[in-house]
C-alpha cells in the first residue's frame, strides 16, 4: 500500500482518538459550540442595571426566554433551574440564570424582580422596550407571538422554550430543551464549570 494511504490512515486515526478523549467535555444537552448566533444581549436588569452578556464573564450563564403570566412552561422552567442550582451545592455560585421577558409590556422591572428571584433570589429578570425584545429575540432565534385573550391585557404569548448555555468565557455552548433541564442540566453545568478559563 502507498506511503500516502498509510499517512491517510494514521491522521484519521489520530483524529478519532482526539473526539474520543477523555478531556472533550460529554454533554447531555445539545452542543453548538461555534453557532454564529447568540452573541450580544442588552437589555436592563430587574434591579435597573443595564446588562449585557460580558458582565457575567467568569461565571457559566444559562439564559431562558419567557414572560411571567406564562401558564406552564416558563414556571416549571425556572422552578427546575432552582432545582438544578440546589443540586450544583457552591458551585451555583459560578452559575447565573438570566430570564429574558418576551411581554415587556406587562413585564415590568418591578414584577421582574418580585416574580424571578421568587424561584432563586441570585436569578436575573431582563427587559427591554419592544424594540430590544425584538433584537435580543432574533439574536437567538426566539420566535413568540401574542394571543388574544378574553380582555385586553389578558392576552397569552406563544413563545421558543429553549435555553441556552455560556461557558465562563462567554461562549454560547449548548441548547437545553426545556423538558430536559431537570434530567440533564446539572450534569452540563458541572462539566462547563471544570473547564479551564
Amino acid at each position: 500500500m502507498s506511503t500516502t494511504f498509510w499517512r491517510f490512515s494514521l491522521l484519521l486515526l489520530a483524529a478519532v482518538l482526539a473526539a474520543c478523549s477523555p478531556d472533550a467535555p460529554k454533554f447531555r444537552s445539545t452542543d453548538i459550540t461555534g453557532a454564529d448566533f447568540g452573541k450580544e444581549l442588552s437589555l436592563t436588569g430587574h434591579d435597573g442595571k443595564p446588562r449585557t452578556l460580558a458582565d457575567f464573564r467568569g461565571k457559566v450563564v444559562v439564559l431562558f426566554f419567557g414572560y411571567t403570566h406564562c401558564p406552564d412552561i416558563c414556571p416549571t422552567t425556572l422552578a427546575d433551574m432552582a432545582a438544578v442550582m440546589k443540586k450544583l451545592g457552591a458551585d451555583a455560585a459560578r452559575v447565573q440564570v438570566l430570564f429574558v421577558t418576551v411581554d415587556p409590556e406587562r413585564d415590568t422591572p418591578e414584577i421582574l424582580s418580585k416574580y424571578v428571584p421568587a424561584f432563586d433570589p441570585a436569578f436575573l429578570g431582563l427587559s427591554g422596550d419592544a424594540a430590544a425584545t425584538q433584537r435580543a429575540a432574533k439574536e437567538f432565534k426566539i420566535f413568540y407571538e401574542q394571543r388574544p385573550g378574553s380582555a385586553p391585557g389578558a392576552y397569552t404569548v406563544d413563545h421558543s422554550a429553549q435555553s441556552y448555555v455560556f461557558d465562563a468565557k462567554g461562549q454560547l455552548r449548548l441548547f437545553v430543551r426545556h423538558d430536559r433541564i431537570a434530567q440533564d442540566l446539572a450534569d452540563d453545568l458541572r462539566a462547563l464549570l471544570k473547564e479551564k478559563t
